[in-house]
C-alpha cells in the first residue's frame, strides 16, 4: 500500500495503490464528492489478492488533492476525465481496467470514448447513459425527490468534525438499499474523510462544475468489454438506466445487485469481487450473459 502526491494533468492528485504493478491495472474513479475512501481499503486489498494492480485516487476538491473555493470550481467534467488518464501517467500504467461509480461511472464512459487507447475494459457501476432526467430513461424514485425538494440532509458546520462525521453518514440513508449499515464502521470512514480533507466544503464543487456536450449518442462505439453493475432499488437511477446501458454499449453485460441501492455495501463484495476478477481478465469482444445475487 502507497500514497502519494503525483502531479496529473497539471494539478497535484493524491494516489494510493494496492499489490503489484507487474500484475494487470485496474483504476477505481469515485463518484461525486467522493475521494479514494469511497473505495474501502478491504475491497482494494481483496481486488488486489485476484492478481490485481488497484489504483485509487481522489478527486480535485477532495482528500489530499488539489482544492479550490467552495462554490467556486475552476474546472469542468472534461477535466476530470482527463485527471484520471494523468493519474495513470503519474504510476507509469499505458492501459488500465477502467471502474467508475456514479460520477466516476460518467467519468469512465468519457475516459473509454476520448482515450480509447489507455482502456483496456470499463466497469460502470451506479451510472447512466444519460442521468436523471434524460428522456426515455425512469425518474428518480419518488421518496428521494422529495427529499431532495426539501432540500436534502441540512448542511453541517463544516469547521466542526463530529456535525460533518454525521452529515457524511446520515447524507447517504436516502440513496441506500435495505441492507442493514453498521454505523460504527460508516462514522470511522467519515471520520477520516474529514481528517484527510484540505477543506471538506469544497467537496460540494462536483455539483456545480459543467458536464460538457453529452456523449449519448458516441457510446456505440465503445469496443472494449464493459461490465455494468446496478442495485436493483437503485432510487437516484433506477434500473432501467443500466438496461439502457447494456443495449446502448456494443459488448456488454450487466450484474444485478439485490437489495443494493445507489452505493457499494461490503454486503456484495463476495460477488462484485470475483466478478471484477474476471471481467477484467477477459479478451475484448467477449461478453455475457445478466447476472443476478
Amino acid at each position: 500500500m502507497t500514497e502519494r502526491i503525483v502531479q496529473a494533468n497539471g494539478v497535484d492528485l493524491c494516489v494510493e495503490t494496492f499489490g503489484s504493478p507487474t500484475d494487470p491495472a485496474v483504476l477505481l474513479i469515485a463518484g461525486s464528492t467522493g475521494s479514494m475512501l469511497s473505495w474501502a481499503d478491504g475491497f482494494c486489498a481483496r481486488l488486489a489478492a485476484g492478481s490485481r494492480y488497484v489504483i485509487r485516487y481522489d478527486h480535485r476538491d477532495t482528500g489530499r488533492s488539489a482544492t479550490w473555493p467552495a462554490g467556486a470550481p475552476g474546472y469542468g467534467f472534461p477535466d476530470l476525465a482527463a485527471d484520471a488518464v494523468g493519474v495513470l501517467d503519474a504510476v507509469g500504467v499505458a492501459r488500465a481496467h477502467v471502474v467508475g461509480i456514479s460520477m466516476g461511472g460518467g467519468i469512465s464512459q468519457l475516459v473509454a470514448l476520448d482515450f480509447p487507447e489507455r482502456v483496456a475494459s470499463l466497469t460502470l457501476m451506479s451510472t447512466s447513459p444519460g442521468g436523471p432526467g434524460e428522456p426515455g430513461l425512469p425518474a428518480i424514485a419518488p421518496a428521494l425527490l422529495e427529499h431532495l425538494a426539501a432540500g436534502g440532509t441540512p448542511e453541517p458546520d463544516w469547521a466542526d468534525r463530529d456535525a460533518v462525521v454525521g452529515y457524511l453518514v446520515e447524507s447517504q440513508r436516502p440513496f441506500a438499499g435495505p441492507r442493514p449499515v453498521d454505523v460504527a464502521a460508516a462514522r470511522e470512514v467519515a471520520g477520516r474523510v474529514f481528517d484527510r480533507a484540505r477543506d471538506i466544503s469544497a467537496s460540494g464543487n462536483h455539483f456545480r462544475i459543467g458536464g460538457g456536450e453529452s456523449w449519448r449518442d458516441r457510446l456505440g462505439s465503445i469496443a472494449v468489454p464493459v461490465l455494468v453493475v446496478h442495485g436493483d432499488v437503485d432510487p437516484l437511477l433506477p434500473l432501467g438506466h443500466a438496461e439502457a446501458m447494456v443495449r446502448e454499449v456494443p459488448v456488454a453485460r450487466l450484474l444485478v445487485l439485490e437489495d443494493t441501492g445507489h452505493e457499494l455495501p461490503e454486503g456484495v463484495w463476495d460477488v462484485l469481487v470475483p466478478a471484477l476478477v474476471e471481467h477484467t481478465g477477459a479478451t475484448e469482444g467477449a461478453a455475457g450473459p445478466v447476472w443476478k445475487v
